[in-house]
């Protein structure tokens, strides 16, 4: 199946080109994505939890995270965030401290629980990696990390152009 995409206007002139779908950086991006997160979440399952659950607690350190700061990493929104922290609140995998001296500011700790499972998700992480790393030439990995933030720059141009987002890029 032929679908076309507007690819630039140039001198008055719309310049269109066809391509299948499959040939597209979108397909393999979101394909290995959900393929990707598929299988972290059902590791995740074996321990009770999610796939955001266990990129969570890989990222809070024995300092803790700003709550902040989480949101950005996961790329979603403040509202799905404070859903999921509320739930491993609950869980007892985490807890909030706030700044003595800056009550907005909050911070994300680890319980010994989370710790713990922490350290069961980043083996897993660590697993798939060796696996991957096994497969992928080196300079095939580096050239893997430059498209990628290439194309990872070109949506926050893009984001920027169509509402001032700038991605959060520190």
């Amino acid at each position: 199946m032929q679908t076309k995409f507007m690819v630039y206007i140039c001198n008055a002139r719309i310049t269109y080109f066809c391509m299948n779908i499959q040939e597209t950086v979108d397909f393999h991006l979101r394909s290995t994505l959900f393929a990707t997160r598929r299988m972290y979440n059902l590791l995740a399952a074996e321990n009770g939890i999610t796939q955001g659950i266990g990129y969570v607690l890989i990222n809070v350190g024995k300092e803790g995270v700003p709550a902040t700061k989480i949101a950005p990493m996961m790329g979603m929104g403040t509202s799905s965030l404070s859903r999921l922290l509320k739930t491993m609140e609950d869980d007892g995998l985490i807890f909030r401290e706030s700044n003595e001296e800056d009550r907005r500011v909050v911070k994300i700790f680890l319980t010994p629980r989370g710790v713990e499972l922490r350290s069961r998700v980043r083996k897993v992480v660590v697993e798939f990696n060796k696996k991957l790393s096994e497969k992928i030439d080196p300079a095939d990995m580096e050239a893997f990390v430059r498209v990628n933030e290439t194309i990872r720059k070109q949506v926050c141009n893009d984001l920027m152009l169509i509402n001032g987002d700038n991605c959060n890029e520190e």
